[in-house]
């Protein structure tokens, strides 16, 4: 199989090697790609939001799976121009694809599908930013109504920081806060079958101990011993499957990967976002630990025929992914510093952790910082004190100037808090 995926970030990388990995994979493209990605898969520079383009050069890499990571080209309908070139392709529709491009449309979908959530309003005017921020009270949840890269939701119990985010927004919506423990549940779909990947947890402020401003993510873990044994299965029936025949009801199937994000609060599980991807840096974590060959279930479900799948298989160790940010992310990133050590993971911490790039690019003999989440040094281990330890060594050896991470990622859950 000749395989095509499109994107450039750790997310990607992640994918790329574990197609990388599967012994049914003869041929491996990316597309734009970075530096740690050219070390698996043949790069080639295409606009990842050009559908054309992207369609174009799947057929003359005569591709028999495209893989579109990014929501930025998903919500472009990139996977449309794909699919109409004849190419399979994993990923959603344009149209299925507004379920994380549109807040206001997730939200219609959840009510149309029953699906537990917390209670919002969709707003467009001062007037009625301020009678959503009234209703609900601090803490204050506001998220942009498009896309915004992970960063476009403020929770802040200052109503001033929470109205100027509101009306830096065009559309918005303005929802209750939900208590309790986050948790990223992955489902892989063709629009009919549903598939759900093992549950993980990552971190979105950019500081210890949950401080500092949101991010994209800067570390992630799994497996969850906190969590019920039966969470995989009521989220299954009560979130993943309702929404995806919601879809196909409305006539846009949805079929990828659909990524709940859920608060378990005191009354149940509820859904803070759906994304219509992969998550990153929860894709390092989870696909670390699944031993089933991944292109085949990629192809199965761009073909419709997910309800041949085998079971999905597992390891039983623990991943944890800590990512390694440049100087000044999330603001304006510094770009252009030398990273070393890349080597020495390689060479000392290999195979039980490695480095999966994101903002990085060559320049001359070197490998440069080229955007604010750099890397996502990743580690396996028996349980996840010994993933940590193994993430965590195999960063000390990663000299970035000005680089930053966080020194907790997956500490409360190891240590059984």
């Amino acid at each position: 199989m000749k395989a095509l995926v499109i994107g450039s970030g750790a997310r990607e990388h992640a994918l790329c090697r574990s197609l990388s990995l599967d012994p049914d994979v003869t041929a491996l493209h990316c597309a734009p790609g970075n530096a740690g990605i050219a070390e698996v898969a043949e790069l080639h520079q295409v606009d990842a939001l050009d559908g054309a383009a992207v369609a174009a050069l799947a057929r003359d890499l005569e591709a028999d799976l495209v893989v579109v990571g990014p929501e930025a080209p998903l919500v472009a309908g990139v996977a449309d121009a794909v699919r109409d070139a004849g190419i399979p392709c994993f990923g959603p529709s344009k149209e299925a694809a507004q379920l994380e491009g549109s807040k206001a449309f997730a939200k219609d979908v959840m009510a149309a599908a029953g699906v537990p959530t917390a209670r919002s309003y969709v707003c467009t005017t001062d007037e009625e930013i301020d009678e959503a921020l009234d209703a609900f009270g601090a803490p204050y949840v506001v998220k942009d109504d498009g896309l915004a890269a992970g960063k476009g939701v403020v929770v802040t119990e200052d109503i001033e920081q929470a109205r100027a985010h509101a009306r830096a927004c065009d559309r918005l919506v303005i929802e209750e806060f939900l208590d309790g423990p986050e948790v990223s549940l992955f489902a892989i779909t063709d629009g009919v079958t549903v598939l759900p990947l093992t549950p993980a947890q990552d971190f979105k402020r950019a500081l210890d101990n949950d401080e500092g401003p949101n991010t994209g993510g800067m570390g992630a873990y799994s497996p969850l011993p906190w969590a019920d044994p039966k969470l995989v299965d009521e989220v299954m029936e009560t979130v993943l499957q309702p929404t995806v025949d919601e879809l196909r009801r409305r006539g846009t199937p949805f079929s990828g990967l659909l990524y709940a994000g859920l608060a378990i609060t005191s009354r149940g599980v509820r859904v803070i976002e759906f994304n219509a991807r992969f998550g990153d840096p929860e894709t390092q974590v989870v696909l670390a630990r699944l031993k089933t060959p991944l292109a085949g279930v990629l192809l199965n479900a761009a073909n419709g025929t997910l309800d041949a799948q085998a079971p999905l298989r597992w390891s039983e160790e623990a991943a944890v992914t800590v990512v390694v940010a440049s100087h000044n992310y999330p603001g304006t990133p510094r770009t252009g510093d030398v990273i070393e050590g890349l080597d020495e993971v390689a060479a000392q911490d290999a195979p039980n952790a490695y480095v999966l790039h994101a903002g990085t690019r060559h320049d001359g003999g070197s490998v440069v910082s080229a955007g604010g989440r750099v890397l996502s040094v990743t580690a396996t281990g028996k349980d996840l004190t010994e993933a940590r330890e193994r993430a965590y060594r195999a960063v000390a050896r990663i000299r970035l100037d000005g680089s930053q991470h966080r020194t907790d990622i997956a500490a409360k859950a190891a240590a059984g808090a």
